[in-house]
């Protein structure tokens, strides 16, 4: 019985693959690991010309799809600009810019397979204050002009809305004038938005 075992654990012995001999007949077999190499000069200047061609955040390398919200520094931007407007003369009087009273809208910068696109929309409240000569005296008069909602690429088509605060002492004729001296701010608005397309085109 004692022989008998002696033989059958040589045999399983021989069939058994050893796993030392395996680790170290794969370890001689497999490819060398890579060696440090030190950076020259210009792969450094390679570095930062890639970093500086990319476009959006640094976790979108791949440029795919980004979108910044551009809100806060439009709606300050475009309130700047048309209060920079200042004032316009009339042959019967004089109007100035006093507040953007309402500048609601979105602005954005997308970035789409490392291309920049801007955007917006907005809707615009102005109001304008001034003096008319109505009669023989000299008026104070205060209106609103309003801009319709309008996007980025339509400001050579703007529109605006005039209505005047205080008009119970106006005749129908006085009121007409006065809406048309109001409308003369649309070149002046016009400029100015342009200068914010062009701005935001730049950010």
């Amino acid at each position: 019985m004692e022989g008998g075992a002696a033989v059958s654990t040589e045999k399983q012995n021989e069939s058994t693959p050893s796993y030392t001999y395996w680790v170290r007949q794969t370890t001689q077999d497999a490819a060398p690991l890579p060696l440090p190499k030190k950076l020259t000069s210009d792969d450094l200047n390679n570095q930062a010309n890639n970093t500086q061609t990319h476009l959006g955040s640094a976790w979108n390398r791949a440029g795919t799809w980004e979108e910044k919200n551009l809100n806060k520094w439009a709606n300050e931007r475009i309130k700047e600009l048309l209060i920079s407007v200042g004032s316009l003369e009339y042959s019967g009087g004089r109007a100035e810019v006093a507040e953007v009273t309402r500048c609601s809208g979105d602005a954005f910068l997308v970035t789409v397979r490392n291309k920049k696109r801007v955007g917006y929309t907005y809707e615009l409240t102005i109001k304008v204050k001034g003096e008319w000569l109505v009669g023989d005296e000299k008026k104070v008069i205060k209106g609103h002009i309003d801009i319709p909602d309008f996007s980025f690429g339509e400001i050579d088509d703007l529109q605006i809305e005039v209505s005047l605060s205080e008009d119970k002492d106006l005749g129908q004729e006085d009121k007409h004038r006065i809406k048309q001296d109001m409308k003369q701010f649309l070149q002046p608005f016009q400029e100015k938005l342009l200068k914010f397309e062009q701005e935001l085109k730049e950010l």
